[in-house]
């Protein structure tokens, strides 16, 4: 759901963040600026759900498989 709203906005901070990102307008800033705000925040407690699953011997132990289309990166 989109709303039309006013807000007063830093135009330097505004400026520099649309150039940092490439983004072509405010709007494309502003909503990139909130969609990274939300990852990052949410981001804590993705980590702690991986942290704390268990996993089967079988689970640990499974092959690695490379999807097709891609290549291995070569160990050094």
């Amino acid at each position: 759901m989109m709303a039309i709203t006013s807000i007063d906005i830093d135009q330097d901070e505004l400026k520099t963040a649309k150039q940092l990102t490439g983004a072509k307008s405010n709007r494309e800033t502003v909503d990139l600026a909130l969609r990274t705000l939300i990852a990052v925040r949410r981001q804590p407690a993705a980590v702690e759900r991986i942290i704390s699953r268990s996993f089967e011997p079988e689970q640990i132990d499974a092959p690695t498989i490379t999807p097709a289309g891609t290549r291995r990166a070569e160990r050094l």
